[in-house]
């Protein structure tokens, strides 16, 4: 069975907003906020969903995933 590949999402605290940020590296300005890890994470996948909505209604690329932290690919080779 082929591995599906989905994008990578980067979770972190910034003391600047007081909260959690969630971000896809591979999707320009697809990030979002929450008070918790987990909370970010279920917004960001949100709005995943409404960039993806949005890119292909205005029929602009969407990439694929690609990017991995050097963590990562240092872990695969």
């Amino acid at each position: 069975m082929k591995k599906r590949k989905d994008y990578h999402i980067n979770i972190f605290y910034s003391d600047e907003d007081e909260g959690y940020i969630a971000d896809i590296p591979d999707l320009q300005h697809c990030s979002a906020f929450g008070a918790t890890p987990d909370e970010a994470l279920a917004e960001v996948l949100i709005v995943k969903k409404a960039w993806m909505t949005s890119a292909r209604a205005s029929k602009k690329p969407v990439p694929k995933p690609h990017y991995r932290p050097v963590i990562y690919q240092v872990a695969q080779a």
